[in-house]
């Protein structure tokens, strides 16, 4: 009965450590996650700048080669900070959420925005 628990709580605690953390949702306030996926800006060029996306569902692009982003690895444990979150937006309209990014294997870090465009914008 003891061993049978104690398989349960294993079973649990696997799971826990799975479960992704969801993107932060106020300014501040930070997650861990781990690289799901780097590219480039545009598909097939890569000097057209950087992108990156995590398991939680944040997604960073920038004009720029960040080359902390082009350091990571898919799986790479991250941590995630909501900076800032752009007022004035048109319904429906979210982008332009600011995030910082600082992957803890390498230990670089970025800070950009969720789109190329702010709200409103093209």
């Amino acid at each position: 009965m003891f061993a049978r628990i104690a398989v349960l709580l294993l079973a649990l605690a696997a799971s826990l450590a799975i479960a992704e953390a969801k993107a932060p949702m106020k300014i501040g306030a930070c997650v861990k996650t781990k690289v799901a996926e780097i590219s480039s800006r545009l598909v097939g060029m890569p000097e057209s700048g950087s992108a990156i996306s995590f398991r939680n569902g944040v997604y960073q692009v920038s004009y720029d080669v960040v080359p902390d982003i082009r350091r990571s690895r898919i799986g790479d444990p991250v941590r995630v900070c909501l900076v800032s979150i752009p007022d004035g937006c048109p319904k429906g309209d979210d982008r332009g959420k600011v995030y910082a990014a600082t992957n803890l294997r390498t230990g670089g870090g970025w800070i950009l925005a969720d789109a190329e465009h702010m709200c409103g914008g093209a």
